[in-house]
């Protein structure tokens, strides 16, 4: 299992072994000491699944306050295109933001810390899209940016994205709230 460290601080992208032989193949999606071993020291409390079709995109969701997620992002059937944007004020990659293609193939994992807003957009026909969380959703501490801010300028690599109404009314990046401050790490 390989954890690979991204252009922004504590993104990563998780590599796992995969065992094929001729009934298919075997690998371990969640390993908490393997996980904690490559950075990810988070207790997951609720999984989650969505499917969706062609053209799809969620997002850019995060949550606030006490209520604030990490997300273990990956896709069982399928191909996305998985977002997550820096909204940690005071961050060297602050609004810059980091994508990459999950898919059934690859089976590539992308780990989001709180701080983060996340999002994805559908490449394949369908797709089975699932993440880990660790904290609960909550309602009140849900905020979202709009998926096709100026700013941010992100390529969903989509064409007439199909987006729902609650996405289509977040709010722009330039409005977002201080609610998460960077913090440099000691090394």
């Amino acid at each position: 299992m390989e954890f690979k460290k991204t252009f922004i601080e504590d993104l990563l992208v998780i590599k796992p072994d995969i065992f094929p032989d001729e009934r298919g193949y075997f690998f371990e999606s969640f390993n908490k000491k393997k996980y904690e071993a490559g950075g990810i020291e988070f207790q997951f409390v609720q999984d989650n699944v969505s499917k969706s079709k062609k053209g799809t995109v969620r997002g850019l969701h995060y949550q606030v306050g006490e209520y604030a997620q990490g997300k273990l992002c990956s896709v069982i059937f399928g191909k996305v295109l998985d977002v997550a944007v820096d909204i940690r004020f005071g961050s060297p990659t602050f609004g810059k933001y980091f994508s990459i293609e999950l898919s059934e193939e690859n089976k590539f994992q992308l780990w989001i810390p709180p701080g983060f807003a996340h999002g994805f957009s559908v490449l394949s026909d369908e797709a089975i899209f699932s993440y880990k969380c660790t904290n609960f959703y909550n309602k009140d501490s849900e905020r979202s940016i709009i998926f096709n801010d100026e700013d941010l300028n992100i390529d969903w690599k989509v064409e007439n994205p199909i987006v729902s109404e609650k996405d289509l009314r977040a709010i722009s990046f330039k409005q977002i709230n201080k609610e998460f401050i960077y913090q440099r790490r000691a090394k």
